[in-house]
């Protein structure tokens, strides 16, 4: 299968409602996204996830549930966060919720499992 994109996919709603939204559960302890705290420090994205991301071989982008495209909702919901390829084929989950956890918010060891994740996927 060609790879086209790599998609992260917050469990977390974006926008001032959607952020404050989480800021506030995650405070309570009643919100919780592996994939934010991998990719963002207290205020912004991490420089090592900018990094991740902008040596990918594809574009690869981090959405929030409400940011989806209606293709790449039918495939993640019920299961974000996540890391899902689009390809030629389709989208295909290749990160799931449990595998983001034991990053333990790193991004090195999020870049080990997604090199291994990417391994059967044809790059051009």
């Amino acid at each position: 299968m060609l790879l086209k994109a790599i998609w992260g996919v917050y469990h977390a709603d974006g926008g001032i409602v959607g952020e404050l939204r989480y800021v506030f559960g995650k405070l309570r302890g009643t919100a919780h996204c592996a994939l934010c705290d991998i990719t963002h420090s207290y205020v912004s994205e991490k420089k090592s996830m900018k990094e991740c991301r902008s040596s990918s071989p594809v574009p690869f982008h981090l959405v929030h549930l409400n940011e989806q495209s209606e293709g790449l909702q039918s495939i993640t919901e019920g299961v974000t966060p996540c890391v899902v390829v689009e390809t030629d084929e389709g989208f295909q989950v290749i990160l799931q919720s449990d595998e983001l956890e034991e990053c333990e918010k790193k991004v090195e060891l999020f870049q080990q499992k997604l090199d291994l994740a990417l391994e059967p996927f044809t790059i051009n």
